[in-house]
């Protein structure tokens, strides 16, 4: 289906906002500790936020330049802020005061007049007007200082080039030291009428609205935790994403956290409530919102935890007696089925977030998210089945299996099967706890398929894809495989959907099916992938298609919108009529720049990768049964409207030109283990710098495919012009095929002009065709 990846200053719809504006705003902080910040009305935000070491400080932000909205609907980079006054009310409860040592206090980051980089220290009290915790401020950028006491310590700041506003919030037991609050501390800081005045006190935002499509969205907390809630449904609603949001709760920043001396460290804790309290509250405020937009969250809660703050015996360990650690920087952990603790924290946590869901209204939609028995990924493939726990829990069945790869002993079988009960009845578990709190619930489970269905490690399943998932354990299933989708290894998630389909026994329409993710935004062509991917699973025929996630779609700026229904025939796969075509004019062509200098030397710059085909097919017409089937093919594509195939008379073949196709006639690329899918190309020249020529209409029954010179007789499929292999060819194979090809074609224009006299006097027919771009 379409899609596009924006960049700033592609946006074309706008409207303008105050400066300062709510919704945009952010916040940042080290860990431990953890803060958010909400709208809490038009012209109103709060940041709470718990602090547990003496030198936790957090930052509320204004950033000059939008880094987090998608580039159709952020605001522009507005770095002059001379002429604007920024007023607002300010109270607070647990921050440090206004007139303390360490108060709030405003870093603005930008440069001097000069150009050179500064920062200047504004303290607001010395702006306020009212109570160290409850005052108006208003500050001037045109007659700002910075310094601790004006005027003596007076920094005059020069607003005409600023980077990023960093309004700073300690707790009262601040003191630099890192060493804990005798207690955890929560607090909130609130902003109300929030005004911004002056000749720069509007900018400009994108308000680009997409048309409403079929694909869903996914997003997490870990990601989006540092934003409004308000920003994030913005995005989703601007970007045609409609009816349901899949929302991971994260592994790091929802829980509460407690000093344990004998410990020595900050450690999960249940006083008070398992969530703390920013995490709370910017849950309740984002459920309401997407509520009062038609959403409905899907509340997703992983057996994954961050691994500083998780008890020991909590966690899943190898044989070794490692902790299951997965590999982002720092570390998270994976829960034990078996540890009660571990599991019994995990329905606290479930409830607790039902409850956020029914007071704003929501139905109750939970997902317990790729819940598993980890596998270390150091290349030596331990399952983590050796926690304390777990060992007690195994009995006499407890053996050791070194590696989950390859063949497994019957006393091996045995002990994956009670690991996969374990975790059957760890996750019913939490399902009944949900249920007993919301009892009209609907259960998702989501499954990572190149983990569980590995196919190196055929008995993994066993643990990983446990007999009591199958329906009717949960109401849907959901599966996810951006790791194929982006190696390009479509056959493994073909036979991995049927391997689950044959286990679980979910029917399609009770499945979803999650696309993505791109992890860094060097990969963003992976975007493509993706994009085919979800559309695959749709025809499918699954419930719902997600992208994952949010995050990364407004960082790359990924766009997705279907095709208007006219469109979605655009191309009829037919054959222009071929008696017609054999006396075409082929006419090849490229788009050059050329600029010439005063000197009469040329720069020249190729704008297209690839030449652009044009043909005239009016020699072939020389009769009037000729000018009949030429109007019947024309009316039927309704002139330029829709593309068809065209056989080009001179250049049909991957052989040479119009040879006869050979297994080894065009390289396609090399095996790597895992990619399954080859597009086929067609070379032209020498390398290096030899012109690719994708060709995307192979002639049916054509195509003959090698691998490393030897012929495969099958093993394959031709999918929209590429070779779709059932298993990945072997790292470093040469793959190759040969084929016949037509050239996607359209007629050039909406009129056709023919008449007897034309060809009668022995005069050429005019019938322009131009290749399409698919």
């Amino acid at each position: 289906m379409p899609h596009w990846l924006a960049s700033p200053g592609d946006t074309k719809q706008f409207t303008h906002i105050k400066r300062f504006d709510p919704r945009f705003w952010t916040v940042n902080f080290p860990r431990p500790m953890m803060a958010s910040v909400v709208t809490s009305g038009p012209q109103s935000l709060r940041v709470n936020a718990v602090f547990y070491m003496a030198d936790d400080l957090a930052g509320l932000i204004w950033e000059s330049e939008d880094l987090w909205d998608h580039p159709l609907v952020a605001y522009e980079t507005a770095r002059d802020y001379r002429g604007c006054t920024l007023g607002f009310r300010w109270r607070s409860d647990g921050i440090m005061p206004l007139d303390a040592l360490h108060g709030p206090t405003l870093t603005i980051e930008g440069r001097d007049e000069a150009g050179e980089p500064r920062s200047w220290y504004v303290r607001l009290w010395n702006y306020a007007n009212g109570t160290p915790e409850d005052a108006e401020i208003a500050l001037d950028f045109d007659a700002l200082e910075g310094g601790f006491l004006l005027p003596g310590e007076a920094d005059p700041v020069w607003a005409g080039d600023i980077d990023r506003l960093f309004l700073s919030l300690v707790p009262p037991g601040y003191t630099a030291a890192t060493v804990p609050l005798a207690a955890p501390a929560d607090a909130w800081a609130e902003l109300t009428d929030i005004s911004c005045t002056g000749a720069g006190s509007t900018i400009r935002i994108g308000d680009t609205l997409l048309p409403e499509h079929g694909m869903r969205i996914a997003t997490g907390y870990d990601d989006a935790y540092n934003q409004t809630p308000a920003r994030l449904v913005r995005n989703a609603l601007h970007l045609g994403y409609r009816d349901v949001i899949n929302h991971y709760v994260g592994m790091s920043h929802y829980y509460r956290l407690e000093y344990y001396g004998w410990a020595g460290g900050l450690y999960i804790s249940l006083s008070g409530g398992v969530l703390n309290a920013p995490c709370a509250a910017w849950h309740a405020d984002f459920a309401a919102r997407a509520n009062a937009f038609g959403y409905a969250l899907i509340c997703s809660l992983s057996y994954e935890l961050f691994d500083a703050i998780c008890f020991g015996d909590w966690k899943q360990r190898d044989e070794l007696g490692n902790p299951a650690l997965t590999g982002w920087e720092p570390p998270s952990t994976l829960l034990s089925p078996a540890s009660s603790g571990a599991m019994n924290f995990l329905k606290v946590v479930a409830q607790a977030f039902v409850a956020i869901l029914q007071g704003a209204g929501q139905p109750v939609h939970f997902q317990i998210g790729e819940p598993w028995w980890w596998i270390t990924q150091d290349g030596n493939a331990r399952i983590c089945l050796y926690d304390s726990a777990a060992q007690a829990a195994f009995g006499s069945n407890l053996v050791s299996i070194p590696t989950i790869k390859g063949t497994k002993t019957a006393a091996e079988i045995t002990m994956l099967n009670q690991a996969g009960q374990m975790l059957a009845d760890s996750t019913a578990d939490v399902v009944a706890a949900v249920k007993a709190q919301a009892a009209d619930a609907v259960t998702y489970l989501l499954v990572y398929l190149p983990t569980v269905l590995d196919e190196d490690a055929p008995e993994a399943k066993r643990a990983n894809v446990p007999l009591g998932w199958a329906d009717p354990a949960f109401d849907i299933l959901q599966l996810e495989d951006y790791d194929w989708v982006t190696g390009g290894n479509r056959g493994a998630t073909a036979r991995a959907v049927a391997a689950m389909q044959a286990r679980l026994g979910y029917p399609a329409e009770r499945q979803h099916y999650f696309a993505g993710f791109v992890l860094n935004a060097e990969d963003a062509a992976q975007w493509t992938l993706i994009d085919a991917a979800a559309e695959a699973g749709r025809e499918r025929g699954v419930a719902e298609t997600f992208f994952w996630a949010l995050p990364q779609v407004t960082r790359d700026g990924f766009t997705h919108f279907d095709s208007k229904e006219g469109d979605v025939q655009a191309f009829d796969d037919v054959q222009f009529p071929l008696a017609l075509g054999r006396e075409a004019v082929a006419t090849p062509g490229f788009s050059t720049a050329i600029v010439t200098t005063a000197s009469g030397a040329e720069h020249r710059n190729s704008d297209w990768t690839d030449a652009r085909m044009r043909y005239d097919a009016g020699p072939g017409v020389r009769s009037e049964a000729d000018v009949g089937t030429l109007i019947a093919f024309f009316r039927a594509r309704r002139g330029a409207a829709r593309g068809f195939r065209f056989h080009d008379p001179f250049d049909h073949s991957s052989s040479t030109m119009t040879g006869t196709p050979e297994p080894d006639d065009q390289r396609l690329g090399t095996g790597d283990g895992e990619t399954t899918l080859f597009p086929l190309v067609k070379r032209y020249g020498d390398t290096p710098d030899q012109q690719v020529r994708r060709i995307r209409h192979p002639v049916p029954g054509t195509v003959r495919v090698s691998v490393d010179d030897v012929e495969q007789a099958s093993g394959w499929i031709v999918e929209n012009g590429a070779i779709q292999f059932d298993i990945p060819p072997a790292a470093d194979a040469d793959i190759c095929a040969g084929y016949l090809f037509d050239v996607p074609v359209r007629f050039a224009e909406d009129r056709l002009e023919v008449s007897r006299t034309t060809f009668l006097a022995g005069e050429a027919v005019s019938v322009p065709l131009i290749e399409i771009r698919d």
